[in-house]
Order: structure tokens, then C-alpha cells, then sequence
């Protein structure tokens, strides 16, 4: 393995946490032969530089909590970073505290923005932000439900 590409390798993950995908990715983008990606990347999970169970829940849950992401975007973003379906629903499984929780994290999300719901544009414009957030539909109007209905 050429202790080069293993150094670039690291750096990339010590400037930004990758997935397995993403990683071999980043070295095919540098040209790296095949064989010696597999190698690197093979080394990296070994020692646990690599770990993608972990990246999909700390993700999970960053984008969660920090950034008040609903189930929807956050499996379409672990998607997009190669995860598998089954790593990805066992991360929001683990994230998740059920559905009054996700309502609970969207009401939160209009208060932050201070939402204005007393007319039909300020409840659709609430609509939109809880949809580009992930929420969906159902979550979304259940939100607004509740906020709309305290005095």
C-alpha cells in the first residue's frame, strides 16, 4: 500500500468524516488504481478509521437535533453517501422517538423561524419549510395544527 495515498487518505477523513462509498470515491477521483483503493480503503475500515454504522447514526442524529432534519431528508442524504436501506433505517430507528417526537422537532422548527400561521400564505409557507426539512405531509400539517391552535 502506498503510504502516500494512505496519508491523502486520512487527511480526507480527518477534515471531514466519509463513508466507505465516499471514500473510494475520493480516491478514484484522484486517480488511484482500483486495487489499491480496495487496499486503502480495506485498511481504514480495519482500523476503524472507516466506519459507516457509526457515520449513519452520528449523522442521524446531528442532522436531527442541530439541524432539525425530518426522517425523509435525512434517508435521501445517507442514500446519496452510499449507505445501505437497512443501516440507514436502523439509524433512524435508533434516532427516532416515534412520531409525537418528529411533530414535536417539526413545532420546534416554526417557532425557531417564528412561523406566522394566522393566515393561509404563513401555513403554507410553514407547509414548505417542514417539507424542504423532511417532514412529511402528515407531520408537517400536525405541526402547524398545533401551533395554530394555541392562543
Amino acid at each position: 500500500m502506498a503510504d502516500e495515498v494512505l496519508a491523502k487518505a486520512l487527511g480526507a477523513i480527518g477534515r471531514k468524516e466519509r463513508t466507505v462509498f465516499e471514500m473510494c470515491e475520493w480516491l478514484a477521483a484522484r486517480e488511484v488504481e482500483e486495487v489499491e483503493i480496495d487496499r486503502v480503503v480495506n485498511f481504514l475500515i480495519e482500523i476503524e478509521a472507516l466506519d459507516d454504522r457509526r457515520f449513519a447514526f452520528a449523522y442521524a442524529s446531528d442532522k436531527r437535533q442541530l439541524a432539525g432534519w425530518g426522517r425523509t431528508r435525512i434517508r435521501e442524504n445517507l442514500l446519496k453517501r452510499g449507505l445501505g436501506r437497512d443501516l440507514i433505517e436502523q439509524a433512524l430507528v435508533i434516532d427516532d422517538e416515534g412520531e409525537v417526537g418528529e411533530i414535536e422537532r417539526a413545532v420546534q422548527a416554526l417557532e425557531q423561524r417564528g412561523a406566522d400561521l394566522s393566515d393561509d400564505r404563513g401555513r403554507s409557507r410553514a407547509l414548505g419549510l417542514l417539507a424542504r426539512r423532511g417532514y412529511s405531509s402528515e407531520e408537517a400539517y400536525a405541526a402547524i395544527r398545533r401551533l395554530s391552535s394555541v392562543p
